[in-house]
């Protein structure tokens, strides 16, 4: 199972990046996939979930912000981020999980700062 994760980078306050997270190995339609992120010194922290069936939740420090969907058909989960925040910055990892099953990538960073 392979989780990766690209997309990040250095972004001024105010500023927007699109992360993307390509998925090979799990029957990705069936899964839950999720973004979380962990900031510097802080424990890994929910962002933004989307159910198979297309229902998303979002952490309440990204609502109105941040938007995650994803495109079965590339295998793919993406999540929009907008109107970013220096609080933002951290390693933002992709995450796929079935009944038991749970699948974690390696990370990308993201910066936010001027």
């Amino acid at each position: 199972v392979q989780l990766q994760a690209s997309g990040g980078g250095l972004v001024q306050p105010g500023g927007s990046l699109r992360l993307s997270c390509a998925a090979s190995g799990i029957i990705f339609r069936l899964n839950f996939m999720g973004w979380y992120r962990q900031a510097p010194g802080k424990q890994r922290e929910l962002v933004a979930t989307i159910t198979n069936a297309g229902s998303a939740n979002y952490a309440d420090s990204v609502k109105g912000r941040f938007t995650i969907s994803r495109d079965n058909g590339q295998n793919t989960v993406y999540l929009q981020m907008n109107s970013l925040k220096p609080e933002d910055t951290a390693i933002y990892y992709c995450n796929a999980r079935f009944a038991a099953l749970d699948y974690w990538g390696k990370g990308t960073l993201v910066t936010v700062s001027s």
